[in-house]
């Protein structure tokens, strides 16, 4: 198996995880439009608390795997590592399964929870089914994410994301195939159709699983797990103590992220029907910044995603040999290349925001989905420097700060979504808003406050990146002048999907070349990205014809 450097692996988890994504984007398209409003808010109940779930079960432990694994095999304990692999793999067995009698068995109470009073819209009965139906792949996905964690603690990026394409390709068959057979062909009900759809998570991962098991079979020797290494005085109760150390700050971070969203949902939905909104207007709004929303923003979300996966085990071995100018050369580098690549995006996603929310789900309701849209797409930047932040705490073993961090952003979040949805219902503001300004507010506590720490506690230093904020400011503005002259010059038939498309991809095909262009120009990707690297790309678009690039910084 291939191992990979910081930037080639950051390069590899980032493509499987765009590729990923866009599937994930793009299948919603039919998807939707076959379920309709009501059972898109129906699968948004089920797959939020799915998520919940999955996190307590699994979130931590492959993280923390790849931290120990990386840990141990810089230190040469290959005893030790291989050890932590099976522990893992008998924790995530009881943890599993717990979660699922857990979620099966009280599905009623969630739905119940979820819903509160509202009436005219989907019943308890219908949600509780559809989380008995997704609860199933939580048995399968945690140990997929055991042996993700082996693999990333090895520097092996690119099994484990190959298998993330291979989950989300199954996962998005079952969707759309088994919902268009309950539906158009046996005449189900949507509530067994929108079952069947989450079932889809079950399938993907095991078929995922299969693939990474069959890897590892073929190179267990190179990974340590052919029983051929020398035994080392590392406990199995030490090694217990460790991941536990390791694994609960991961959960509580993803916990608190899908709790944020979960939060949302409950405190939009009662808002909204408090102040006198239509059962379908509000589960409308509520699916749509709780999950529909999310669905285009995972494009933004997968580049925070890809550098985790590379990021923390490279912290990991810089902090192990106690090399802190590396720790913070990787921290600066992966908060540049947040910034790099998602302001400009957001900022496009934002003035597109309608024709988008066309493209994936219709004309119903247009205007209200694509300004729901156009405000939460803000919400990756703060949710991708959150990640980052959190993960590099995590890579120093800083727990304590994670918690405290962690806490305040969730604690800001809850506290004020619904103050801030009265505030800017007052103001005669869509009130939803207020919930989005309350995640943004959360996360931006939380990576204020872990900024400050890194800076007093490990004398952390941001001064290029703030530098390079500014360099940004300047080509942000200029995509954005031509995205609103483009906007006002070419014409857009709403209602057309082809229409749409046409208009979003010339748009953002000339968005994008200005803001790279003069980006290059100003040294900016050559910068982040490493001169060699971005050389290497140019000289290939261009077919060689531009070789060598003098740009500075």
């Amino acid at each position: 198996m291939k191992k990979s450097s910081f930037i080639e692996g950051t390069v590899i988890a980032t493509v499987a995880i765009f590729i990923t994504k866009i599937l994930g984007m793009l299948y919603v398209i039919p998807f939707y439009a076959m379920i309709g409003i009501q059972g898109s808010a129906l699968y948004a109940y089920a797959y939020n608390i799915y998520v919940i779930f999955l996190d307590i079960s699994s979130a931590g432990l492959p993280v923390a795997i790849s931290k120990i694994i990386k840990e141990y095999n810089t230190l040469g304990m290959m005893d030790a590592k291989v050890r932590a692999y099976h522990v893992g793999k008998k924790i995530i067995s009881f943890i599993s399964v717990a979660a699922f009698i857990l979620l099966f068995l009280f599905a009623g109470q969630i739905a119940s929870l979820i819903l509160g009073d509202l009436q005219g819209g989907n019943q308890i009965e219908d949600v509780a089914f559809v989380i008995r139906c997704v609860s199933f792949a939580i048995l399968v996905i945690p140990f997929l994410s055991v042996s993700k964690g082996y693999l990333q603690g090895h520097n092996i990026i690119n099994v484990s994301s190959y298998s993330q394409v291979i989950e989300q390709v199954v996962r998005i068959v079952i969707i759309l195939g088994g919902s268009y057979i309950a539906l158009q062909i046996f005449h189900l009900s949507l509530t067994t159709s929108v079952g069947i759809a989450v079932f889809g998570a079950f399938a993907g991962g095991l078929a995922a699983i299969i693939y990474i098991l069959y890897n590892m079979r073929r190179h267990k020797k190179e990974l340590g797990l052919d029983g051929n290494v020398k035994k080392d005085a590392i406990s199995n109760r030490e090694i217990l103590k460790k991941m536990a150390t390791y694994a609960i700050p991961f959960i509580i971070i993803d916990v608190s992220v899908s709790l944020y969203n979960f939060v949302d949902m409950v405190f939009i939905s009662r808002t909204l029907n408090a102040l006198g909104f239509d059962a379908l207007t509000t589960e409308f709004i509520t699916s749509s910044v709780a999950t529909w929303s999310g669905k285009i923003s995972m494009i933004v979300n997968a580049i925070a995603m890809g550098l985790s996966v590379s990021l923390i085990p490279n912290i990991v071995e810089a902090f192990t040999l106690k090399k802190w100018d590396l720790v913070e050369s990787r921290f600066n580098k992966a908060l540049q290349i947040i910034l790099v690549t998602c302001i400009p995006m957001v900022f496009g996603i934002s003035l597109l925001s309608q024709p988008i929310w066309s493209i994936f789900y219709g004309t119903d309701a247009i205007s209200l989905g694509g300004l729901v849209l156009g405000v939460y797409i803000f919400a990756a930047i703060f949710f991708n420097l959150y990640m980052i932040t959190s993960s590099t705490l995590q890579s120093l073993n800083k727990f304590k700060a994670v918690y405290l961090t962690t806490l305040l952003g969730y604690l800001t979040n809850a506290l004020l979504d619904v103050p801030l949805m009265l505030l800017c219902h007052f103001l005669g503001f869509q009130a939803f808003i207020g919930a989005i300004l309350a995640s943004i507010l959360g996360y931006s506590v939380s990576v204020i406050t872990t900024l400050i720490i890194l800076k007093r506690e490990h004398h952390l230093k941001y001064r290029e990146t703030i530098q390079m904020f500014g360099k940004i400011c300047i080509p942000t503005i200029i995509m954005i002048g031509v995205v609103l002259l483009l906007k006002f010059l070419i014409p857009l038939q709403i209602t057309s999907k082809f229409s749409c498309i046409v208009y979003v991809a010339i748009i953002s095909i000339v968005g994008a070349v200005i803001y790279l262009v003069i980006s290059y120009k100003l040294g900016i990707l050559t910068t982040v990205f490493g001169k060699e690297y971005i050389q290497k790309i140019v000289r290939k678009l261009t077919f060689g014809k531009v070789k060598n690039s003098k740009n500075t910084v």
